[in-house]
């Protein structure tokens, strides 16, 4: 069993993140400082809205009613949607817009939302089948599954409801003066 100071014999160096100090060693971190500002501020406009999406999600709430999805399922499309803002550096032409690029990765997970029953247990529409197995959830998973035809309407909602939201989302920073500085922030 090596003692206390044997620390010393560590080798240390920039690739290792580990340094000696004293009889201690310590880590640090592997992100350069610069590099983490910079990845903090590519979301930073959107970490400043949060009232305001809090406003927007109650708002919101009834047009979630109207579609066909459940309260649980829209939580799900908000998962997987980003939004961005166009033009930031004109914030009369800028608009915030949502990425729904990986809304496909969600789909397999709403399907198995909306076939739950009340209690999270089976229901919906599972017409006396076993549900396909492992299998069939690797397939959902891929998007290799048999229902992709409802999935892709469902995709198609999720987005148009995505892009209302993201309207509704600016007209909210434009009533409350916000949109300018939003867009600055954006910009970086």
């Amino acid at each position: 069993m090596t003692g206390r100071g044997s620390v010393r014999d560590v080798t240390a160096g920039p690739e290792t993140g580990l340094f000696t100090v004293g009889h201690r060693t310590e880590r640090e971190t592997l992100i350069p400082t610069a590099r983490k500002h910079q990845f903090m501020s590519d979301s930073n406009w959107t970490d400043r809205i949060a009232g305001e999406r809090m406003a927007v999600d109650q708002r919101f709430n009834e047009q979630v009613k109207a579609s066909s999805f459940s309260s649980q399922q829209w939580g799900l499309v908000m998962t997987a949607v980003e939004f961005e803002i166009e033009n930031p550096g004109d914030p009369d032409a800028a608009r915030i817009v949502a990425d729904t690029s990986k809304l496909s990765s969600v789909m397999p997970e709403m399907e198995r939302v909306a076939n739950q029953g009340p209690m999270g247990g089976p229901g919906g529409d599972q017409s006396g089948s076993s549900g396909g197995g492992l299998l069939s959830g690797v397939k959902d998973a891929l998007g290799l599954g048999g229902s992709s035809g409802g999935n892709k309407q469902q995709e198609e909602e999720a987005a148009r409801l995505a892009q209302a939201y993201a309207e509704q989302l600016q007209e909210k920073l434009e009533s409350n003066g916000r949109w300018q500085s939003v867009c600055e922030q954006a910009q970086g």
